[in-house]
């Protein structure tokens, strides 16, 4: 086993720790782009609660959830441990109401919030949002 930094040390342990979590620009009161906030809207609708973390304020943070998880776009949705996807799966699933049941099933509907988690060397904020 190599060694791994701890940007994607703490990306992988906020992944395994959250049942919902959203990697997206901005935060879910201050989305930084289109995409992200159309998903937050989505996953408040259904009154799903998530941890959120801003990809924004540090470039690797980024480049190693997409190497992580072999997806290039932002924001990616992530339920027990799986991608979701990004903004455009996440609004079909939304529409066809697969993402409810998914969030049902996955212990996102009716889940209280978990407790805020502090990345290694403060590099990043993982926030938890109740939507």
């Amino acid at each position: 086993m190599t060694d791994q930094n701890p940007i994607r040390e703490a990306i992988e342990h906020a992944i395994a720790e959250h049942s919902v979590i959203l990697f997206m620009k901005g935060t879910p009161e201050a989305p930084a782009c289109g995409f992200s906030a159309r998903t937050v809207a989505m996953l408040q609708a259904l009154d799903a609660p998530f941890a959120a973390v801003d990809i924004l304020p540090d470039p690797r943070i980024r480049q190693e959830l997409s190497a992580l998880s072999e997806w290039p776009t932002i924001p990616q949705l992530f339920i027990e441990g799986e991608l979701v996807g990004g903004c455009d799966i996440v609004t079909e699933m939304y529409e066809s109401g697969e993402l409810a049941g998914m969030l049902a099933a996955g212990g996102g509907a009716g889940e209280p919030a978990p407790e805020p988690v502090s990345a290694p060397n403060g590099l990043h904020q993982i926030e938890n949002r109740l939507a």
